[in-house]
């Protein structure tokens, strides 16, 4: 039976038409975030690689740009985790503790004023930052980074949680798409999703050697790179989750439909049939 195909014969909805066209791993299992790194996929989740993350996102109707290698996601799709690397090269954390949180914050308002410009020729509703929802932070063990920023568009509240992690030849970014609402209770579940993101033997943070390519910036210029400076990444994000909020949940023809949809996934092998 095709993935697609409806139950008792009823046409496909858009979205199991667009799930079914990628190709998915179910877990348990390990994705791929080639050639960097690997996570591991839980039961109950899916996980699908660059080019199914990159087709997703066209869908919604955000700008692709190559570096969207992964996309994670409980088999419900009540929230997905989008990953992106950057060759940045070595990012040296010597900023650390003089992170000014209300300064890049004013930094951050200015780069998505100027980013709705383009929000605006591109026909996306333009964003306007409210305030933290969590100052960054920067774990020396993990050599991680992460923040919150709370948004608003056309009324709608948008949540971007932002992690970044930090190897030899450049960043991974972990970026959760969530209601805002349920960020409490799916931030305990993001976090042990992260515990299985595992750098490849000679990409991690500690493996630095001299000669490598160094970043151009630190941790407070990737945090409002990663916000909003350039193609402002958090207005690409807050777009998916009112995409996701206002029409893609529309196209799902019923709870049960979808669930029928996974079922045969999960049954019927790796990669859904068109």
């Amino acid at each position: 039976m095709a993935a697609a195909a409806s139950r008792a014969g009823e046409a496909a909805s858009p979205l199991e038409t667009l799930l079914a066209q990628q190709e998915w791993t179910v877990g348990p299992g390990t994705g791929s975030l080639d050639p960097h790194a690997d996570i591991d996929i839980p039961r109950g989740y899916m996980f699908t690689g660059s080019a199914g993350t990159q087709a997703l996102l066209d869908a919604m109707g955000n700008i692709v740009d190559g570096s969207e290698i992964g996309f994670l996601a409980p088999t419900n799709l009540d929230w997905f985790i989008v990953f992106e690397f950057n060759d940045t090269g070595y990012i040296k954390d010597d900023d650390k503790d003089k992170l000014d949180a209300d300064a890049l914050l004013k930094t951050i308002r200015q780069g998505t004023d100027y980013a709705n410009r383009e929000r605006e020729k591109r026909g996306i509703p333009p964003l306007r930052i409210v305030g933290w929802e969590q100052r960054p932070e920067y774990n020396q063990e993990t050599h991680n980074l992460e923040w919150a920023i709370r948004a608003e568009s056309e009324g709608e509240p948008v949540l971007n949680y932002n992690t970044r992690l930090l190897g030899r030849r450049g960043v991974m970014s972990a970026n959760l798409v969530v209601e805002p609402d349920q960020l409490a209770d799916t931030l305990p579940t993001y976090n042990q999703l992260l515990s299985g993101y595992k750098y490849r033997a000679g990409e991690t943070y500690a493996e630095y050697r001299s000669g490598d390519k160094l970043a151009q910036y630190g941790l407070a210029a990737l945090i409002v790179g990663g916000a909003a400076a350039g193609a402002a990444k958090l207005g690409l994000f807050a777009s998916i989750a009112i995409f996701f909020k206002k029409i893609w949940k529309i196209l799902i023809v019923g709870v049960i439909a979808v669930g029928a949809w996974f079922k045969r996934l999960i049954h019927g092998g790796r990669r859904p049939s068109p």
